[in-house]
């Protein structure tokens, strides 16, 4: 159980919040580059911000308040002018620093006030692409090195990435990230039993769980019925990655804040095409959006899995009430990520670099993180492999092949059918 003070400082990402300025420390991924074809203009809010991001005609990108600010019209109605963005109330011009380049009526007739132009600025933020996404910086300067992880470095796959807007705060979401038990009970007996009408017989119960803290976040361990401590679920774990993911080998799950209540799930997948489909590059990585509820009937999905978490992450309410809560010894994994938020929020105030930055370029040509499983990830499955992967999803209710979330586009299934195979069982 947490204090009502301390539930705040978890909580609260606008600027100026304890919480608000640790996480605007690190680089979040914002959008897909996909979703820029040409030149292109799209709305964001992001801890708490609102945000206008465009790619100019030189194919660079460029973040900037919302609000013109000349009249504070809306800036996702104007239109990219050569390397910058261009009001469409007054065709004032800003540039991806912010800087006003060009005020039309006021350059044509001379404005009496020379530094008009000088003082006028939008508040401007660092934007970069990696691995198909687009990521943000809102902090300080100088920036971190944005990540790049070792799966943004392999070949061979077929990669995909998914958003959804969950309507709660972000913590509880990243809290799933390192609350193991939930699998057994959200995802197996409740997912793949209950809500399949298969009765009440319960799946292998979780025998032993450890949690322990490394360089970029914290590794849980786990051993079920049916296997020992041989497995890599023990001897490797998965990960809960500082601050606000999940890794677990073949995808990352960002839980990005957009504001105290609301979050922007980003998932980005990756999937090792078959020997026969070698060699296999991807010119582009096709991103969607997943609903979360039927626009109808309001019900939330429930077959897939991320969609079973978007149940339970809602059904804390907007914002979890953690004085609320009874913790169980299943829950230590929580309190330990609880504790070391607590710690970094301090860090930050004495003006202390927080937890899990890259500073030098050297060490980050493609960082490790531990991967259980890895020869699933790396090595070409054969299309054996490919059908027991999917038998095995398909006999627990989760569609597929994409089984994380519900709404996937026929042209994206259809992309990976082509190249992964349609029923990846050699028929």
């Amino acid at each position: 159980m947490l204090s009502a003070e301390d539930n705040r400082r978890l909580t609260e990402v606008d600027r100026g919040a304890p919480m608000g300025e640790l996480l605007r420390r690190y680089w979040h991924p914002v959008a897909a580059a996909a979703d820029f074809t040409g030149t292109s203009v799209k709305p964001l809010r992001i801890l708490g911000e609102d945000l206008v991001l465009f790619k100019d005609a030189a194919g660079e990108y460029g973040l900037i308040q919302r609000q013109c600010p000349h009249r504070l019209a809306d800036l996702a109605h104007g239109f990219v002018d050569g390397g910058g963005l261009r009001c469409n109330y007054h065709g004032w011009l800003f540039d991806k620093q912010g800087a006003c380049t060009a005020q039309p009526f006021e350059d044509l007739h001379g404005d009496s006030n020379a530094k008009l132009k000088e003082r006028t600025r939008a508040t401007a933020y660092a934007v970069r692409e990696l691995a198909g996404l687009l990521w943000a910086y809102l902090g300080p300067a100088p920036a971190p090195e944005l990540p790049r992880w070792e799966p943004f470095t392999w070949r061979n796959g077929f990669s995909q990435i998914v958003f959804a807007h969950v309507p709660c705060n972000w913590f509880q979401c990243q809290e799933n990230s390192i609350d193991p038990v939930h699998f057994e009970w959200l995802h197996d007996n409740w997912g793949a039993t209950v809500l399949r009408g298969k009765g009440t017989g319960y799946s292998s119960a979780h025998l032993k769980l450890e949690f322990e803290e490394f360089d970029y976040g914290h590794v849980y361990r786990r051993i079920r019925e049916g296997f020992d401590e041989t497995h890599e679920l023990w001897t490797v774990g998965r990960v809960c990655l500082w601050p606000n993911a999940l890794f677990t080998g073949d995808h990352f799950e960002w839980r990005v804040p957009i504001d105290n209540e609301n979050t922007l799930s980003v998932s980005w997948m990756f999937e090792r095409v078959p020997e026969s489909a070698e060699p296999f590059e991807q010119k582009e990585i096709p991103a969607w959006t997943g609903p979360v509820s039927d626009p109808e009937t309001g019900r939330y999905y429930t077959d897939h899995l991320l969609n079973q978490d978007f149940v339970a992450w809602l059904g804390q309410g907007r914002i979890a009430d953690r004085t609320r809560e009874n913790l169980g010894r299943s829950d230590r994994g929580i309190t330990m990520l609880r504790r070391r938020f607590l710690s970094e929020l301090k860090a930050i105030e004495h003006g202390e670099d927080p937890k899990g930055l890259i500073r030098d370029p050297k060490d980050n040509d493609s960082v490790a993180l531990p991967i259980a499983n890895r020869d699933m990830y790396v090595k070409a499955p054969t299309p054996r492999q490919l059908g027991e992967q999917r038998r095995y999803w398909a006999e627990r209710g989760i569609p597929g092949p994409y089984i994380y979330q519900y709404g996937q586009p026929a042209d994206v299934r259809d992309a990976y059918d082509e190249v992964m195979g349609a029923t990846g069982d050699g028929a």
